[in-house]
């Protein structure tokens, strides 16, 4: 489904220039839920948005369902974002529009009939169980509420892959869990093939099958979420899990 051969990315800035992403290879099958874990400023965000392009890699190919499309333009790009849905820590919904309408916006996008647009706004919300919040504000609900919104909008257009960018960061444990379990079941009742960016063991052992770890914006390990959990070789991947000698 996903294939980044050789990716990396520089910004460049008025102080210099900075490598984001170094030489990453990265293979995420089909109906996958593929984590990628990492410390704070390890590259991670970068990774995850040069997957649909709202960044483009500096060099390397990123190839989606066989298709490279690195070298997509502007209008390509977007195309390629109806297939290729995210959700993000912050929710980054709509605050002047209702539940229901934030659900409804990306199929008003693609002028999608507005009978239509709605019965698929209810279909969602109903999954999500969110059927008696469709009049209410994002104000008005908590935040797993909220991120629960943000994923149906997300699959309004029916992706094929969703990539969660620290997806749970901003919610507390029983939120998390809530919207974990969500997650697992989109991936397993609609084969939507997830990449779950997160800084969280936990989140990768609770519902990801494979995983890679990076550092510096390069990949120092990846496997089988059961294997690398179990013998983790880098010393970044043991502080992760929690195995530290604080006697040193």
């Amino acid at each position: 489904m996903i294939e980044l051969e050789h990716v990396s990315k520089t910004f460049v800035t008025k102080s210099g220039t900075h490598k984001a992403l170094d030489d990453v290879s990265l293979s995420v099958a089909d109906g996958d839920i593929y984590g990628i874990i990492g410390p704070s400023g390890a590259g991670k965000s970068t990774l995850v948005r040069c997957i649909n392009l709202l960044e483009h890699p500096t060099s390397g190919s990123v190839i989606i369902d066989g298709t490279d499309v690195t070298g997509y333009g502007d209008k390509q790009a977007r195309e390629l974002r109806r297939h290729v849905g995210m959700i993000f820590q912050n929710f980054d919904l709509y605050a002047q529009r209702t539940v229901l309408q934030n659900v409804t916006f990306p199929l008003e996008l693609q002028h999608v009939k507005r009978a239509d647009r709605l019965a698929r706004a209810h279909e969602l919300l109903e999954m999500v169980g969110l059927s008696d919040k469709e009049r209410n504000y994002p104000s008005q609900l908590s935040g797993g509420q909220q991120q629960r919104v943000a994923i149906a909008r997300a699959l309004a257009n029916r992706p094929k892959v969703l990539l969660c960018d620290e997806a749970t960061s901003a919610l507390d444990t029983i939120s998390t869990i809530s919207v974990l379990k969500l997650l697992k079941r989109v991936n397993r009742e609609l084969g939507i093939t997830l990449v779950v960016i997160t800084h969280a063991m936990n989140v990768v052992e609770a519902i990801c099958n494979k995983v890679s770890v990076i550092e510096d914006g390069a990949i120092v390990e990846q496997g089988a979420v059961a294997d690398v959990f179990s013998n983790p070789q880098r010393e970044i991947t043991k502080q992760l899990l929690g195995k530290v000698n604080w006697d040193e």
